[in-house]
């Protein structure tokens, strides 16, 4: 049930006997020869597929975050933390003011983990509140999975290059890039991060089997709905 799909009537109807929904986060940043938008693709994606037989309300992705370390590669956009925080609360508080209770964060973006805190700092404030943040790439079964096909898997490597991110007629380069050095990614700026990882992969292949990427995908399907339909208590 995707918010865009539905009108206000049809919420409060579903508020009268429900008060979970899925809040999905998404980043606009560099992805190598994949889509800028992928985090925003893929967190959109996983909390509708995996909200779709629960009937929970799904909201837009969110599709910026905290990506300054990109900074140096064109089309990236990065809020300020300040900002990141502030927008994400005004989110949550919009959520509950209008009958939501439950909320589950699919987030698809590792940089927006410094949010959490708003999200406890939310519960305390709002009486009855309840938000899950679901990083579900790394989820323990997802990640389980990806390894198994491919220990080797990074930022903008084979495992965020679905059907569904993917551009067409930008083919990806046919070899394994090496693992960039990740201590000297540490105290770079953004034009210094550039430099060191070139055209945006980490490292590992930049495509797998589709096969071994709908296993995966179904995977953390269920894994996602489970954080969903769980025990809220």
């Amino acid at each position: 049930m995707r918010i865009s799909d539905s009108n206000w009537f049809e919420v409060e109807e579903y508020l009268k006997n429900d008060d979970r929904c899925v809040l999905p986060l998404g980043s606009t940043e560099q992805h190598a020869h994949l889509s800028l938008s992928v985090d925003s693709i893929l967190s959109d994606k996983m909390a509708a597929d995996a909200a779709e037989p629960l009937g929970v309300p799904v909201f837009p992705a969110v599709p910026y975050g905290l990506t300054p370390y990109f900074m140096g590669f064109p089309g990236t956009v990065s809020l300020r933390l300040q900002t990141y925080a502030a927008l994400v609360r005004d989110i949550l508080d919009s959520l509950y003011d209008t009958g939501f209770r439950r909320i589950l964060i699919v987030n698809g973006h590792g940089g927006n983990s410094p949010v959490q805190p708003v999200c406890a700092e939310w519960m305390q404030d709002r009486m009855g509140a309840r938000c899950r943040f679901h990083d579900w790439w790394r989820a323990p079964k997802t990640w389980a999975a990806v390894q198994d096909v491919d220990p080797i898997a990074s930022h903008a490597s084979w495992m965020e290059n679905f059907p569904w991110t993917r551009l067409d007629g930008r083919p990806v380069p046919p070899e394994q890039k090496p693992y960039v050095d990740f201590d000297r990614l540490r105290d770079r700026n953004a034009a210094g991060v550039r430099d060191l990882i070139g055209d945006g992969n980490y490292g590992g292949h930049y495509q797998k089997p589709d096969a071994d990427m709908h296993r995966i995908w179904g995977i953390a399907v269920e894994e996602t709905r489970a954080q969903l339909a769980g025990d809220w208590t």
